[in-house]
C-alpha cells in the first residue's frame, strides 16, 4: 500500500469514526462517491486500520466484593459475576476490570506504578485505553521470566503500560532468579538495578500477579524459573503461593527458605508499605494462594471472579470456626 492510499484511508475513516460524518458528508469533502466511501471504509477495517471492539458489561457482585473487604481488610475489591464462559474468557474479563480499576486510580493521582508479570497483568495491559498521562513512570519490580513467555514478562509489560498511559516505564535486565545469593546481591548493586529497586520503595501503586505454586498451573515452571522437583519441595515446605516472588503458605505467613535469597525484585517489606497492591487472579488453581496473599498484606486491592472469590470467602469462614 502507497503513503497516498494509505493516508486516504486514514483520512475517511478519521472523518467516519471520530468526526462521526456521514458517507454523504464524507463523499462531499473527497470528492468520491458513496459507493467509494463506503468501499474505503471497509477495506481501512481490513487493513488494521481501523479496529472495532466490543465493551460488553461486565457484572459484579457487590455483596461478595463487600465480604471480601471487611474479611481482609482490603481497600478495593472488584468481583466480576462468573457466566458459563470458560477460563480463558475470565480471564479476559478480569483484565479489562481492572484496566478500568487502573485508568481511575491513575486518573486519581497515581504517578507512580510497579508492575511484575503473568497472563492477567498482560490481559489488564491489552484492555487499557490510550491515554496522555505524562508524568506516570512505570517500573518493573521483579526480574524477567525470561524468553519462553516474553509477551507476559515484565519488560514488555512495563512498556505496554506506558505506551497506554503516555509516561515513561523502567526495566530490571536480570532474571527473576538467579543461581546463588551472591549472585542477586552483586546484580542488586548494579547502579541501573538499584535505582529501580530504590523507586520501588515508593510506589503508588504495585500491579501484581498472584501465582500458584501447583506444578501443573505455576508460572515458575511455565517460564522455567524453577523445575517440577523444585515446585514439589517447597509445597511440601507448606508454601501456597507468590507475589513477586515473595512466597507465603495459606496462613498468609512469609517463608524465609533459601530461595528468597535467589530473587532480584521488590523487597517484601517494600511491598507491603505500598499504598495501593492490585493482586488481579481468578480461577480454581488460584484461589488458596489469593487467601494467602490476602492473608500476607501482599495484595491491599483484589480483583477477581465469583466463584473463586465464594471459595475464599469459605475458607476463611471455616479457618476461623
Amino acid at each position: 500500500m502507497d503513503d497516498e492510499h494509505l493516508g486516504l484511508l486514514t483520512q475517511v475513516a478519521d472523518y467516519y469514526y471520530e468526526h462521526n460524518l456521514k458517507q454523504d458528508e464524507i463523499a462531499k469533502r473527497t470528492g468520491y462517491s458513496r459507493s467509494m466511501v463506503s468501499r474505503l471504509l471497509a477495506e481501512a477495517r481490513e487493513k488494521g486500520i481501523v479496529e472495532v471492539h466490543i465493551n460488553y458489561p461486565l457484572r459484579r457482585c457487590p455483596d461478595i466484593e463487600d465480604a471480601l473487604k471487611q474479611a481482609f481488610n482490603l481497600k478495593i475489591v472488584r468481583v466480576i459475576s462468573r457466566d458459563t464462559s470458560g477460563y480463558h474468557q475470565m480471564l479476559r474479563n478480569l483484565g479489562k476490570m481492572s484496566a478500568r480499576l487502573v485508568e481511575e486510580l491513575v486518573g486519581d493521582g497515581v504517578k507512580k506504578i510497579g508492575v511484575a508479570w503473568g497472563t492477567a497483568l498482560w490481559e489488564m495491559t491489552s484492555a487499557l485505553r490510550k491515554a496522555n498521562y505524562t508524568d506516570t513512570r512505570i517500573f518493573q519490580v521483579i526480574g524477567a521470566a525470561g524468553a519462553l513467555d516474553p509477551e507476559i514478562d515484565g519488560p514488555n509489560l512495563a512498556r505496554l503500560l506506558s505506551e497506554a498511559l503516555g509516561g515513561q516505564y523502567f526495566t530490571i535486565p536480570a532474571p527473576l532468579i538467579v543461581e546463588s545469593p551472591a549472585t542477586r546481591d552483586a546484580l542488586l548493586h548494579d547502579p541501573g538495578i538499584a535505582h529501580i529497586m530504590k523507586e520501588a520503595a515508593s510506589l503508588d501503586l504495585a500491579l501484581v500477579g498472584i501465582g500458584s505454586m501447583d506444578p501443573e498451573t505455576s508460572s515458575w515452571l511455565r517460564s522455567g524459573s524453577l523445575s517440577r522437583d523444585q515446585l514439589i519441595a517447597l509445597t511440601e515446605m507448606g508454601t501456597i503461593g507468590d507475589v513477586c516472588g515473595i512466597i507465603f503458605d495459606q496462613k498468609g505467613n512469609l517463608q524465609d527458605l533459601p530461595i528468597r535469597k535467589r530473587v532480584v525484585g521488590i523487597s517484601a517489606t517494600d511491598l507491603l508499605n505500598t499504598p495501593l497492591k492490585l493482586g488481579i487472579a481468578g480461577g480454581e488453581m488460584k484461589t488458596l494462594p489469593i487467601l494467602g496473599a490476602c492473608r500476607a498484606g501482599l495484595v491491599n486491592c483484589l480483583v477477581t471472579d465469583e466463584l473463586s472469590a465464594l471459595f475464599v470467602l469459605d475458607r476463611f469462614r471455616e479457618d476461623k470456626k
